[in-house]
């Protein structure tokens, strides 16, 4: 056990969060936490009541502070939330998360006792409807996202990234905080800067954070269509950070449109797309043990979803994308 217990600043950018905000809040300000604890919104241009659920969050406890997010982007967000913070130890969480009861303890004693700059966990992806329990089965599995340990679990160590994060103020002020351009990829992006100036990145598997997932195809498409085009920048302007991870979905999608259009010309080349069709099939069947038939019937859908969506996303990844990133302009200037 730690010593000593150090204040705890926990930085949240709120956008459209008028229904989970009051909870979320809730559940950092009941924390089993010894030590002292503040939160900072950053709040975004919202289309429903945010901001006045924010400014009553503040007027009912001074450990609530608001501060303007103008953009509502999530890493200028961030920064302004931090900026805002005062406390050496800093926690990202998302203003619909609920954090764990003990998510702050473990945190703080896993940075004291492993030396790490930041630490984080598992983004437990849990679904309502059978389509959220279809994705969330996807999601917590390595044929959907891969050997990524905060998604899949495993044991705790170092690791290249984590889900939110809990940092030493130190590290983020030695990086100078989120790059502001990565609109997407932002917590990969500046997690790869921590340790390449010498920190380390620890992933703890005690530190659950509950994740709803999107609620319907053309959301998830959505989503990791641009999981895809960012992580392209982050390899471009960062190299040597990919692997064959990330090049399993954009391989996928391009021998299977390599497949529908030789088919026209030769029948045999349809049995790339008839392959691959089998195999997510296959993979699925396992995934869905202990869920309703609905359910079931939903993770192929889901799994294909994810993998052509994520590497359609790679593949048309924009080159002047994250042109005003620091890295690129570093690149430019040197």
């Amino acid at each position: 056990m730690p010593v000593t217990w150090p204040a705890v600043s926990v930085v949240t950018p709120i956008l459209n969060e008028e229904r989970h905000l009051a909870a979320a809040v809730r559940h950092v300000l009941s924390q089993d936490y010894p030590g002292e604890l503040e939160v900072v919104l950053a709040v975004g241009p919202s289309k429903d009541r945010t901001q006045e659920a924010a400014d009553s969050l503040a007027a009912a406890d001074p450990r609530v502070k608001v501060v303007p997010n103008p953009t509502g982007r999530t890493p200028a967000g961030l920064n302004a939330a931090i900026a805002a913070s005062s406390h050496p130890i800093v926690a990202r969480i998302d203003g619909h998360a609920m954090m764990p009861a003990d998510y702050l303890r473990v945190a703080v004693e896993t940075l004291q006792e492993t030396g790490a700059d930041n630490v984080g966990g598992i983004m437990a992806a849990e679904g309502e409807t059978p389509w959220e329990q279809a994705v969330a089965a996807a999601m917590t599995s390595k044929v959907g996202v891969g050997n990524a340990r905060f998604h899949t679990g495993g044991e705790g160590g170092p690791a290249d990234t984590v889900y939110l994060g809990v940092f030493r103020r130190s590290a983020l002020e030695r990086v100078e905080g989120y790059d502001e351009a990565f609109l997407r990829a932002q917590d990969w992006e500046m997690n790869h800067r921590i340790r390449q100036t010498g920190g380390v990145v620890w992933f703890q598997p005690r530190m659950r954070v509950s994740y709803r997932p999107r609620p319907n195809v053309k959301a998830l498409a959505r989503q990791y269509f641009h999981y895809g085009r960012w992580r392209r920048v982050v390899a471009r302007q960062h190299k040597g950070t990919i692997n064959l991870r990330y090049l399993a979905p954009p391989a996928a999608v391009a021998a299977i449109v390599a497949g529908l259009a030789g088919g026209l010309l030769f029948w045999p080349a349809w049995l790339v797309p008839a392959c691959y069709v089998l195999a997510v099939i296959g993979a699925s069947l396992p995934l869905g043990r202990g869920l309703p038939l609905k359910a079931k019937s939903c993770i192929p859908v889901a799994l294909a979803t994810m993998h052509m969506a994520w590497g359609t996303g790679f593949l048309t990844s924009p080159p002047g994308l994250g042109r005003d990133s620091r890295s690129a302009r570093a690149r430019q200037h040197a």
